[in-house]
């Protein structure tokens, strides 16, 4: 996957096996700025360097996925924020959607490829938000 935008990835889960599991498969992709962490208190310390992207594990200890993507969501509703989840509870999934989540993954055998088509939607949402913003002088001749 050639990539258009270079993301600024967060990485959030307490499973350190996994998430450098992940870390590497976003690596071979072509992806660089990756930031990891074991809990959901330490990405919501780290929102300041302003993540475009944040793959966030659904069951963590102190703070669940689910509370850490609300006080993401207020800290900023446009980051993309992506549940990765080994539940298959479908009222699990609908709740993270219905709170600002961009995406629920499963974590089973085709997570790479649903993490690839994630990371393109996000990719053309972003091209069509770049779009869909005038230019400057577009916007002074509008105003005149």
């Amino acid at each position: 996957m050639t990539t258009q935008y270079s993301f600024n990835i967060f990485l959030v889960d307490d499973d350190p096996f996994y998430i450098e599991l992940l870390k590497q498969r976003l690596l071979t992709k072509g992806f660089e700025r990756i930031s990891t962490f074991l809990n959901g208190v330490d990405c919501l310390n780290a929102l300041s360097s302003k993540p475009d992207v944040i793959f966030l594990d659904h069951n963590m200890d102190t703070f669940s996925g689910y509370e850490v993507l609300k006080k993401i969501k207020r800290y900023d509703p446009n980051i993309f924020v992506v549940m990765v989840s080994g539940q298959e509870d479908i009222k699990t999934a609908v709740d993270s959607l219905k709170h600002g989540a961009f995406d629920y993954i499963l974590k089973s055998e085709d997570e790479e490829a649903k993490i690839s088509e994630v990371l393109s939607k996000i990719e053309k949402v972003k091209e069509l938000q770049t779009r869909r913003k005038p230019g400057l002088l577009k916007s002074i001749f509008s105003i005149v």
